[in-house]
């Protein structure tokens, strides 16, 4: 890898995420904003009920899902963008004699299950009118810390696999490191914390459909960038082929 690499896959990778983003944000917008509306409406009912309507937002909803969610979706993913092409730069070569395109593949993956899987099915997202406001600085510090967790536990995973790769073989080692990550993942779940604050009779048909469209949007973003920053890794890094001789023409 020449020394120019790791500013040039940067900027790729922020690129991939600039397009993961982008189509994040489509899928947020058709599957996610009923969701939200819905909820809104819920709390909206509630805070009429109990306090008599208060005023209008500073920004109207329709801004909030349009170009707010636009702008906050595609910063999000140029930011992940950024962050695993980093990753991509550091495990090139380290990983096996595979070459840009796949190793972006797993890192893609690997982010994904870290990132996006781990911290999900222990703190899942919740729509609007569901969490004390007085709790969200805990839930956030609870959702960063699942992330680090099995971040640092995946990390330890991989070169636990690479010790016992010699030993065991690349294939039962990859499963030994593999089976341990989850154990140790459970083991995580059930010393942390548990955020159960949906409020009685709020409907549970509208927080699933709204986790299941939360984690629609998640993997459309890391899916979108692992094919793109694999192709713009791989053109960037692979040598393009040299043009044949042209052939002598016979005396």
């Amino acid at each position: 890898m020449n020394s120019a690499s790791p500013r040039t896959l940067l900027v790729r990778g922020m690129l991939a995420g600039l397009l993961a983003g982008a189509a994040a944000f489509l899928v947020a917008y058709l599957l996610g904003e009923s969701e939200v509306d819905a909820a809104i409406a819920i709390e909206e009912a509630a805070a009429g009920a109990g306090h008599g309507h208060g005023g209008e937002a500073p920004v109207s909803r329709a801004l909030q899902a349009t170009a707010g969610l636009a702008t906050g979706v595609v910063l999000y993913g140029v930011a992940l963008g950024g962050l695993a092409a980093l990753v991509h730069c550091f495990a090139l070569g380290r990983i096996g004699r595979i070459g840009p395109r796949a190793t972006a593949a797993l890192v893609t993956a690997g982010l994904f299950v870290t990132v996006t899987l781990v911290p999900f099915f222990k703190y899942p997202a919740n729509p609007p009118a569901v969490g004390d406001p007085g709790t969200a600085a805990r839930r956030t510090a609870l959702y960063l810390l699942m992330i680090v967790l099995g971040m640092l536990l995946a990390a330890g995973a991989v070169m636990v696999g690479r010790r016992l790769a010699p030993k065991l073989g690349n294939g039962n080692a990859s499963v030994a490191a593999g089976a341990a990550f989850v154990v140790l993942i459970g083991v995580s779940y059930a010393v942390l914390p548990g955020v159960d604050e949906v409020p009685a009779g709020f409907p549970a048909a509208l927080i699933w459909d709204f986790r299941l469209a939360s984690l629609a949007i998640q993997t459309t973003l890391w899916t979108t960038f692992g094919l793109a920053f694999g192709f713009l890794a791989d053109r960037a890094l692979v040598p393009a082929l040299a043009p044949k001789e042209a052939v002598q023409p016979t005396s």
